[in-house]
């Protein structure tokens, strides 16, 4: 009785540590599936931001235009 209960401790131990060691796999997978998707986030914000800054320069060049047909 005693062997059989040494060895499922043993047993419940290397099981124990095996899901630990997968875990910090696991995390590091994850870790860097999180990096990746804020990269693809910050690059899709920027991309925006120069929408933005192309669509404020259009604006302003049709406002000048605007203003020199109007002094004319």
């Amino acid at each position: 009785m005693r062997t059989i209960l040494a060895a499922a401790m043993i047993f419940a131990l290397s099981v124990g540590l095996s899901a630990c060691g997968k875990d910090d796999q696991s995390s590091a997978a994850r870790d860097a599936e999180i990096q990746k998707k804020l990269q693809d986030a910050m690059q899709k914000e920027k991309q925006m931001y120069q929408g933005m800054q192309k669509g404020v320069e259009t604006v302003e060049k049709q406002m000048q235009e605007q203003k020199e047909e109007t002094k004319r």
